[in-house]
């Protein structure tokens, strides 16, 4: 029984639902990652921080973790990762000194161009098994779930 009182229904299979396919093909898609990206120690999430900054320039960590929907705790345990490696800094905010601004250091940003085509590279392989067509109507797809 859930916790409705109603039983489940008998055909229930978990390998046919969308959060275990949804999971099964993150776990695929961040092995893929890790194996590609060159820096073992970058996590996606950490890379998607690093390609933020560099795209956006410095940023609040509220804004960071907007843009990379991160909730606070996850932005700020990325980011202290991040300038433990000396990849990015904090400073208080020039406009708002309650705010920390973040931004990648010389090491991040040539770390992020160096690993732009590795990036990339795990992208096409993580959608490898789909033409070109599928892709394009997986991704699609995937932005109406979002």
């Amino acid at each position: 029984m859930d916790d409705f009182g109603r039983l489940p229904p008998d055909d229930y299979q978990l390998a046919g639902q969308v959060h275990h396919r949804l999971r099964r093909a993150h776990q695929r898609a961040s092995a893929i990652f890790i194996d590609l990206i060159g820096d073992q120690l970058l996590t996606p999430t950490q890379w998607g921080a690093l390609a933020t900054l560099h795209a956006e320039g410095p940023l609040s960590q509220n804004q960071l973790g907007r843009l990379t929907y991160m909730d606070p705790a996850t932005t700020q345990g990325v980011i202290l990762r991040l300038v433990e490696r000396t990849l990015v800094e904090r400073q208080p905010d020039p406009q708002d000194r309650r705010r920390t601004s973040v931004r990648l250091t010389r090491i991040g940003q040539a770390l992020v161009i160096d690993l732009m085509a590795n990036a990339a590279a795990a992208h096409e392989q993580t959608l490898a098994p789909l033409s070109e067509e599928e892709r394009v109507q997986f991704m699609t797809l995937l932005a109406r779930l979002m």
